[in-house]
């Protein structure tokens, strides 16, 4: 089942028992942010969260964590809610080849029930803001889609991005966005500031659940997220026109704030709490002029606690980053079977593959590191057998601690690129890169004693089904 809309999927997460509603009475800091870590700390099935009770706020509507389980996760995407995570993998890569699914244009977009423009955009007034960690520099909007188009080539569909980028609110009507030198934003805004122009964008909030997924995804410069949201969702996904800048928005979004990237203009952002456990320290980034709200009756305020993993963010960008990784180096080495970029989205990258010849898995390792993604996350690769399960981590540790010798399988790679906030870089934004071979030479390389290898019994993925069918039937 695809939703068109935030609300939709709460009452189907309501429906399954994944959504609780906190009743009680809470204060906006610290116990927001700390009831969605708590939710990151009590297993894979843990329930989004509402709050309608908080403190210094009137008739605030608050949602959290509501990607944040396997459960929740599977959910987005339509699928029983106890599908296993390998599972969701792989029906994300059989939907991937769905790909485009052109997007269905709607009028009655709900959001244009309400609006504010001018000198009347007060962003306090619509949101109920808060911060998430005790460190943050100030309120943070970190689960919104931000809209841009490419300057040179504003009416291309496919080049109009729809991505997720921290956002910290500075003013009324100004926010301070971070746009990653690796991401398609970033390149907008350098071709916009080259010609002496601001950046239009739109930002929204509290989308259905399919477009945080695309909207985090490593996607090439000229695909759309849109197109890649219908193949997901199974259908086309519905879009709608933004007043003011005419862009292409979602339909069921809660929130839709237009403004501009103001050229040249930048202002000292952060620190925040990132998704890789550690604050980031304050930067200097560009500043959105907002210039329009347009708001849902009563709507709904989602955002997303990010820290030390795993937090929702983890089960966001996780089946996202490792799709597109398998997509990209399957269609140059056919010999990949599996990718597993989990870890702290995708920083650390674990890849299943056959060989055809002695060295060809450090091959595949170094190609990971040049994809899209890769220039600016993959920072360590272990390889590993096409037999072994790169999502199976005990299969993993094993393959690493019996096949690795370190002074022939592990590569060092110097002064590569990184993302800034990275906090292992030094300098911010460049590393040595590591690959780990834990795959069993094959000749010419014949090092080791390889030659008498276990392997499972014939009958045992039959026995092991029998087993999961039992169990879960008792």
């Amino acid at each position: 089942m695809a939703y068109d809309d935030l609300r939709s999927f709460l009452d189907a997460l309501e429906e399954e028992g994944q959504l609780l509603r906190i009743s009680e009475g809470v204060s906006p800091e610290p116990d927001l942010a700390a009831a969605a870590n708590a939710a990151g700390r009590i297993g894979e099935g843990a329930p989004a969260l509402w709050f309608d009770n908080v403190s210094g706020f009137t008739d605030a509507r608050i949602a959290m964590n509501v990607h944040g389980s396997w459960r929740n996760h599977a959910m987005a995407l339509g699928l029983p809610k106890e599908t296993s995570t390998r599972e969701q993998v792989e029906e994300f890569a059989r939907r991937w080849d769905d790909f485009p699914v052109a997007p269905v244009r709607r009028e009655d977009a709900p959001w244009k029930a309400n609006s504010v423009s001018g000198e009347d955009v007060n962003l306090f007034d619509v949101l109920p803001l808060f911060r998430l960690n005790d460190g943050d520099g100030g309120f943070y909007l970190d689960k919104a889609a931000v809209v841009s188009r490419d300057p040179d080539a504003p009416e291309d569909f496919d080049k109009q991005n729809l991505g997720i980028y921290r956002i910290e609110v500075i003013g009324t009507d100004r926010l301070a966005l971070q746009p990653v030198p690796m991401h398609d934003i970033a390149q907008h805004l350098r071709k916009a500031e080259e010609l002496g122009e601001d950046l239009p964008v739109a930002i929204t909030l509290g989308n259905d659940p399919v477009v945080p997924i695309v909207a985090g995804m490593p996607m090439a410069y000229d695909q759309s997220e849109y197109e890649m949201a219908g193949a997901l969702r199974g259908e086309p996904m519905p879009i709608a026109t933004a007043p003011l800048t005419g862009f292409d928005v979602p339909w069921g979004s809660e929130v839709v704030i237009e403004g501009r990237i103001e050229s040249r203009v930048r202002q000292i952002e952060g620190p925040f709490g990132e998704f890789t456990g550690h604050y980031s320290g304050g930067r200097r980034m560009p500043v959105v002029r907002i210039e329009r709200i347009s708001y849902r009756t009563n709507p709904i305020f989602e955002s997303l606690y990010l820290g030390m993993p795993w937090t929702e963010c983890d089960y966001l960008v996780g089946p996202n980053t490792c799709v597109p990784l398998l997509k990209q180096l399957r269609s140059e080495f056919p010999e990949v079977k599996a990718v597993n970029a989990m870890y702290t989205h995708g920083l650390l990258v674990i890849i299943s593959t056959a060989k055809r010849y002695g060295g060809f898995a450090k091959a595949v390792g170094m190609r990971a590191m040049t994809t899209p993604h890769g220039l600016g996350y993959v920072s360590q690769v272990i390889l590993v057998d096409e037999d072994v399960d790169p999502f199976d981590l005990p299969q993993v540790m094993w393959a690493q601690s019996a096949k690795v010798n370190p002074s022939e399988d592990v590569v060092v790679i110097p002064n590569l690129s990184v993302v800034e906030l990275a906090p292992a870089s030094q300098p911010a934004g460049v590393t040595s890169k590591m690959i780990i071979d834990a795959t069993t030479p094959v000749k010419p390389d014949v090092r080791g004693n390889f030659g008498t290898p276990t392997k499972d019994l014939p009958e045992t993925a039959e026995w092991a089904e029998r087993l999961r069918s039992q169990l879960a039937h008792r």
